[in-house]
């Protein structure tokens, strides 16, 4: 007889090692922070990548209900799974738009971003006059017409765009000079695309304050991250990440923590193992000792628990990591507690410096065991 099938329990919260909170009110703050330092230019938002991991179901309506109607997502997939929250958004998609994803562009009225005379070609063949946008490239050699194929898509017969947009490639570092010579370019093709509106700034363009054009379109920093390690946190934390301590162990002196017994203790200790590993986005590359990176930044990174930081001990695990609470007094930590991986004491930036990475690929790696609650 063939083994019935017994269908998986519903994930639960309470039986988890590791869980998120997502502040929408922080969200909309700081997407309110963005559109004031656009000026005159309409604010947008990036919420491509299910909305920098952190839920675009749910992020993306309450960017809506904060005003925002431009929003930018990577491809007709993501565009198609909003269009029901959004049905008065314009949504844009950045990988533009090819024959396999064109049915999806049309059924759910989303506007491909062109990024080369072929997706041109195609849009105009097949899409009757639609709207879309044009993407120039300025020098940053990813998506994007030249400025010279621009110029002559300008001066065709098939319908303008709806907007023309650039992208920084260096926005985050306000003094490269690269900067200054994308504004210029970008600048001098407005007389090709006169009465059609533009768009250069991202969350770090928005930052350098002299390029606001028609419309602006914050991503990272709309979920807490700073677009440049130049500036001061004026940004509200809105994602806090926690681990749930397993157990707590002791070791001597001169014992050695997880794999490769890379980190030899230095004093008798006690360790907090908990259940969050590399498998949920927490970096292998950020363990206490043990990896390439630390020869460049000396420490790992910590966790926190009540604002108070524990540094990480030994290798991070595919589901396990070990930090070491020796210097907080007993009675303040045992199993069943939570440990602060990202939040208002363990910065994105904090976090990502030391695991080698950026905030955005910190952010977008966070895995499915996680225990969601968006709190508004």
């Amino acid at each position: 007889m063939a083994p019935s099938h017994i269908p998986l329990e519903p994930r639960s919260a309470s039986a988890g090692t590791t869980r998120l909170s997502i502040d929408l009110g922080a969200l909309a703050a700081n997407w309110r922070n963005m559109r004031n330092l656009s000026g005159a230019a309409r604010c947008g938002a990036a919420v491509k990548a299910d909305a920098y991991g952190t839920g675009a179901e749910m992020a993306a309506p309450r960017l809506a209900r904060e005003g925002c109607r431009d929003f930018f997502v990577a491809d007709a997939n993501e565009g198609a799974a909003l269009r029901p929250l959004l049905p008065e958004a314009r949504i844009y998609i950045l990988n533009g738009v090819f024959e396999g994803s064109f049915a999806q562009v049309l059924a759910h009225d989303l506007v491909p971003i062109i990024n080369s005379p072929e997706q041109a070609a195609f849009w105009h063949s097949n899409a009757d006059g639609r709207p879309y946008a044009l993407h120039i490239d300025t020098g940053m050699n990813r998506m994007g017409l030249t400025p010279e194929e621009a110029v002559a898509h300008s001066q065709s017969s098939t319908p303008p765009p709806c907007l023309v947009m650039s992208h920084f490639a260096c926005a985050d570092d306000p003094d490269h000079p690269m900067n200054v010579q994308q504004i210029k370019l970008f600048e001098s093709l407005k007389p090709a695309f006169a009465g059609i509106e533009m768009s250069l700034a991202n969350s770090g363009g928005i930052f350098l304050g002299s390029c606001p054009y028609d419309l602006t379109r914050p991503g990272i920093a709309l979920y807490g991250g700073e677009p440049g390690a130049h500036l001061p946190n004026r940004l509200q934390t809105v994602v806090t990440a926690e681990t749930r301590v397993l157990l707590i162990r002791t070791a001597k002196a001169g014992e050695t923590v997880s794999y490769g017994a890379a980190h030899t203790l230095t004093r008798d200790s006690r360790i907090a193992v908990c259940g969050v590993g590399y498998a949920d986005g927490f970096h292998r590359s950020a363990s206490g000792a043990g990896v390439p990176l630390r020869s460049i930044v000396p420490e790992g990174t910590f966790g926190a628990i009540n604002g108070t930081r524990i540094p990480v001990v030994g290798k991070i695990t595919m589901d396990l990591t070990m930090f070491d609470v020796t210097d907080l007094p007993e009675e303040t930590v045992k199993a069943g507690d939570w440990v602060e991986l990202l939040g208002p004491t363990i910065t994105l930036e904090e976090a990502a410096t030391a695991a080698g990475t950026i905030s955005y690929e910190l952010l977008t790696s966070l895995g499915h065991r996680y225990a969601r609650s968006y709190v508004d």
